[in-house]
């Protein structure tokens, strides 16, 4: 497991709710003002967003690839999918408490 995973490297905002020898699901949650600390997700995973509106996310250098800022009529969708999630943090710029429940898998599909 990477040393930046986000279990391990943003405790305060990654909880295992449940894990078996196929997924591992998360909780996720950043407070509106609060930012994750850098870490990854290498997984593939599926996240239900529970509730969320906008943030910044940074890469290790500090870059911005997104800003949901500069569209304000953007709406978190209610499902994502993403295959890896490499170093980055993630700061709650919105007015709701991010929510999301990550479902990670574990090994490819058979």
């Amino acid at each position: 497991m990477d040393e930046l995973d986000g279990v391990i490297a943003a405790p305060d905002h990654h909880k295992v709710i449940f894990e078996n020898e196929a997924v591992r699901v998360l909780e996720i949650r950043i407070a509106v003002g609060d930012t994750a600390p850098l870490h990854t997700h290498l997984r593939p995973t599926t996240l239900y967003i529970v509730s969320g509106s906008h943030f910044i996310r940074r890469d290790e250098r500090g870059a911005v690839p997104v800003d949901t800022r500069s569209d304000p009529n953007f709406v978190l969708p209610r499902v994502i999918y993403q295959a890896t999630q490499p170093r980055h943090t993630l700061e709650n710029t919105g007015t709701d408490d991010i929510v999301m429940i990550g479902t990670e898998l574990k090994e490819p599909a058979g």
